[in-house]
Parts: structure tokens; sequence; C-alpha cells
């Protein structure tokens, strides 16, 4: 019998006419108990960065990165799937920093529902790179895994300049932080719509300063697909 991929707990398989007929169906990779933990983001967001609140306009900080004149208009918009309670905050440290890559299959169905429900199957997906260092570290790209569930054509373009931890910096430091991505080679993006990947969004910094790079390189337009809302 399989495994929670969270608790160790042993998973029942529930039987479905799809399973009857031997039809491919993607199983729960997690119990009951765990699944209940996860809190999707639904009802009320901000339209540019799917944070919840209690109107449907532009967040405080996103009115201030409009107002950026560097920034301003090279993110089109950000959609997230989880809110990051004390449940996810646990398993985003898991899956990054302790080398359990095999969680990124839990995030399968939920991370291609808000991708379907919001960009276009023909986007090229972008993940945001760790840097050398830090690939070499963990042993794998956490951004990459998730660009991966999604089934469509991912490009590899973006290189990172190894730093500390952004997870060490307040949310001061993160917003002062100098672009730390570069293209690897003669990248154009003349006309292309792009979409980056990555694990979390919590200021928009990282996202818009690889955006901003993108869009100097000829991207028509750059969003953004994240699997936490921070």
């Amino acid at each position: 019998m399989n495994k929670c991929l969270i608790c160790q707990g042993e998973l029942e398989k529930a039987v479905s006419w799809r399973s009857v007929f031997f039809l491919d169906e993607q199983e729960s990779a997690c119990c009951a108990d765990c699944s209940s933990k996860f809190c999707l983001i639904e009802g009320t967001v901000c339209p540019m960065c799917d944070r919840p609140q209690s109107e449907a306009k532009a967040c405080y900080d996103c009115e201030r990165w409009q107002a950026d004149p560097l920034f301003g208009s090279v993110l089109a918009s950000n959609h997230s799937v989880y809110h990051y309670n004390e449940f996810m905050k646990e398993l985003i440290s898991r899956y990054k920093y302790r080398g359990d890559a095999q969680l990124a299959d839990l995030f399968y169905e939920p991370f291609r529902n808000v991708f379907s429900k919001h960009f276009s199957k023909n986007s090229l997906l972008i993940p945001i790179p760790l840097s050398k260092e830090r690939l070499y570290e963990r042993g794998f790209n956490q951004a990459r895994l998730l660009a991966d569930l999604l089934n469509a054509p991912i490009h590899e373009p973006l290189m990172r300049i190894h730093l500390e931890k952004q997870s060490k910096k307040t949310r001061t430091e993160r917003l002062q932080t100098e672009n730390v991505f570069f293209i690897n080679g003669g990248s154009e993006f003349f006309g292309k719509n792009l979409l980056l990947i990555d694990d979390i969004y919590t200021t928009g910094t990282t996202i818009r300063h690889a955006a901003k790079l993108l869009i100097d390189h000829g991207a028509e337009s750059v969003s953004s697909l994240t699997l936490v809302r921070g």
C-alpha cells in the first residue's frame, strides 16, 4: 500500500470508474488528514499578485510597484495556488532545504489547475534558477520541478549570481537587493509571452528582477505562477 508523502501514513486507494477500466489516473500522494491542511487561495484577491483581500483591486504593495519607474510594468500578473500557513511553511522547508524533492508530486493537480485557469498551454515556462552553488548544495531546483508538472515548453535562459539566501533577509533588504540574474548567451524573446515559475511570491522582488531582464531582451509580456503566496 502506498504511503502519504507528508506523514508516511498508509493511503487507501479510492475505487473509481477510471480505475475499474484501467484508465490513467493521478493517484493522491497524501492522506485526507494532510490534504485538509492545505489552504487554497480562493475568493477576492489582488488581481496583480493574488494577495487575499476584501476588494478586487491592486493591493498597497502592487500600487507601489506600479509607481516604480523601473519595475512598474515588467510583470503582467502573478497567480499562486496556496496560502503560506504554518503547515505550508514546514512543507516548503522540507521541499527546499531538506532535499525532499518527491514532495513536488503533491502539487501536481492544483498547480496544473491554476495554470490552466489563468495561462495559455502554449506559454513558454521559465523556472527561476538557483545559483550553481545553491543547486549543488540542494541537488535540484524546486522551481524546475514545479515547471515539469505543467507539460508545457520549458526554457532556462536565466542564470543567478550566488548570494545570501533570500529567506534570511528582511522584507526591506529584499526590496533593496540588486538584480542577481543575467541571461545565459544571446537568448532573444521578441514578441513572446513568458511565464516565470517559482515556489513562493513574497515581496515580488525576485520575480520582477527576472521579468525586467526578460522584457529588456524583447519579451512581449512576463507573468508568473508560484506555488505559494507569502
